[in-house]
C-alpha cells in the first residue's frame, strides 16, 4: 500500500482557486488509481473525483465537473486536484485515496486502500 498526505488546503473566497496536493510514498505509485473525496459536516463522504494509473483516464462527480480537474505526476508520485471557481458548498475536508490497478469507474470509498489524513478547504461567500 501507499501512503499520502495531502496539502494545500486553505481559506479562499467565492470563485476562487486552490490546488490540493496528494504525496504517495512507495515505489508503485503509478499502478493506483487516485481518488478525492470530500466530507462536509454532518455530511456523508462523497466522491469526487478520480484518475487511472497513466492519467489517460479521469471522472468527475457532476457537483464539480467543469470546475475541478484532477491530474497526477507519477516521477513526482504525486496527484493534485486543481479546484476553480470554487464555492461555498465545497467547504469541507478533502481526502486523497488510492486503489491499486483499475481503470474503471470507481466512486465509492470502499473501493480505495489507503487515505491521507485530509486538507480543510473552506469557501467564503
Amino acid at each position: 500500500q501507499v501512503q499520502l498526505v495531502e496539502s494545500g488546503g486553505g481559506l479562499v473566497q467565492a470563485g476562487g482557486s486552490l490546488r490540493l496536493s496528494c504525496a504517495a510514498s512507495g515505489r508503485t505509485f503509478s499502478s493506483y488509481t487516485m481518488g478525492w473525496f470530500r466530507q462536509a459536516p454532518g455530511k456523508e463522504r462523497e466522491f469526487v473525483a478520480h484518475i487511472n494509473w497513466s492519467g489517460g483516464i479521469t471522472y468527475y462527480a457532476d457537483s464539480v465537473k467543469g470546475r475541478f480537474t484532477i491530474s497526477r505526476d507519477n516521477a513526482k508520485n504525486t496527484a493534485y486536484l486543481e479546484m476553480n471557481s470554487l464555492k461555498p458548498e465545497d467547504t469541507a475536508v478533502y481526502y486523497c485515496a488510492a486503489r491499486y490497478l483499475g481503470s474503471n469507474y470507481y466512486p465509492n470509498s470502499a473501493d480505495y486502500v489507503s487515505w491521507g489524513q485530509g486538507t480543510q478547504v473552506t469557501v467564503s461567500s
